[in-house]
């Protein structure tokens, strides 16, 4: 099926854009979207786009983006990206999004779940694993993303109210006074069956919210969460992988669940000896473990030097994967984008935590 028959079938909405520079920035929303796996194609003034779970199009000369999916999780997913693709590149022209169509008077935020906490338990001296319980936990196996949006209860927040759909199809959220804190965590394991996800908190002293919600975790606490959130991994042949504690739950979480035949390297920075884990390795990456040993964490340099150091194949296909502190993250980005070339289609180097800073990721 081509792409454009499939944008006449299931449900279907479409927006359009009050934006006059829409063509000098096109290409970024594009590189954006087709790196949530999303086949491109242009036909004249119209970009369309095949998701496995839906199907999009941008059109610059009548200005109308447009939407389509199967069923209302995949055109609530496609929505988001659209409606956040053109409001990161566009901000400038402060777009005003109203979609018109299917579902288009919704106000329940498809992204979202309230869980309940069932089991804490601590896998190493600062590494704790948390369980929770919900309903209908399939979305949270779609769409290639491991990561969710925690919102958290504060002691200045402690009842808060959670975000529901606006007509632009992304988060609309309470008051200050009323707003739970949102941080991104990995899902380390997904059970839909049994309707649970599990957790790793990196617990520490400081200011993290996360790792402070954490520590006081117990069997019937409350939490929302929003997601899948987060580019996915493209699939390939062989892998070079980097984590500090912050990325290591997602960099267990590959090694566990990427094909058998995968080949590779991966390389984890932990403080001492006493935070190694088990990891259910069922690839042949090889996984080495780089301890710091009194250096203060995101001032070793030895995991972007031991990522950095890795030659790749020059046959087959391969990506590149990293989630550390910023400074890290940086350098690993600049050598894989810079020095070696290589796009957003192989490579994803994020930063889950900034030294001196609280919020980013799972820092």
């Amino acid at each position: 099926m081509s792409v454009s028959a499939a944008l006449v079938s299931g449900l279907a909405c479409e927006a359009r854009l009050n934006l006059r520079n829409l063509p000098l920035y096109i290409d970024r929303i594009s590189d954006r979207l087709r790196s949530f796996d999303a086949d491109a194609s242009q036909e004249g003034q119209r970009i369309d786009f095949r998701f496995a779970f839906g199907g999009a199009s941008l059109d610059m000369e009548r200005l109308v983006m447009r939407a389509n999916a199967a069923d209302r999780d995949g055109l609530a997913r496609i929505k988001d990206l659209l409606a956040t693709a053109v409001q990161v590149y566009a901000r400038e022209e402060n777009p005003e999004i109203v979609w018109t169509g299917d579902l288009a008077d919704e106000t329940r935020l498809a992204q979202y779940r309230e869980m309940i906490v069932t089991d804490v338990g601590d896998l190493t001296p600062h590494m704790r694993r948390i369980r929770f319980a919900g309903e209908y936990l399939e979305r949270f196996a779609k769409f290639g993303g491991m990561h969710i949006r925690m919102l958290f209860p504060t002691s200045e927040v402690p009842d808060p109210l959670w975000p529901m759909l606006g007509s632009n199809g992304l988060p609309v959220w309470p008051s200050d006074d009323r707003r739970p804190v949102a941080r991104v965590y990995t899902i380390r394991k997904l059970d839909v069956a049994n309707g649970f996800v599990d957790v790793d908190f990196l617990v520490h002293l400081g200011e993290s919210v996360g790792a402070a919600w954490a520590m006081q975790a117990a069997p019937g606490k409350k939490i929302g969460i929003m997601g899948p959130v987060g580019r996915p991994v493209r699939p390939a042949s062989w892998y070079v992988l980097g984590a500090d504690e912050t990325g290591l739950p997602a960099l267990a979480r590959l090694l566990e669940t990427l094909p058998a035949g995968t080949k590779g390297v991966a390389f984890v920075e932990i403080g001492d000896d006493g935070e190694r884990q088990e990891i259910d390795n069922a690839t042949g990456i090889e996984l080495h473990w780089l301890t710091r040993d009194g250096i203060a964490a995101g001032a070793d340099e030895r995991l972007a030097d031991a990522v950095r150091s890795v030659e790749w194949p020059q046959a087959g296909s391969a990506f590149g994967w990293f989630a550390a502190e910023a400074a890290a993250a940086r350098i690993v980005r600049e050598h894989w984008r810079g020095t070696l070339g290589l796009g957003r289609d192989q490579t994803l180097a994020a930063a889950y935590w900034r030294r001196g800073a609280a919020g980013l990721m799972a820092g």
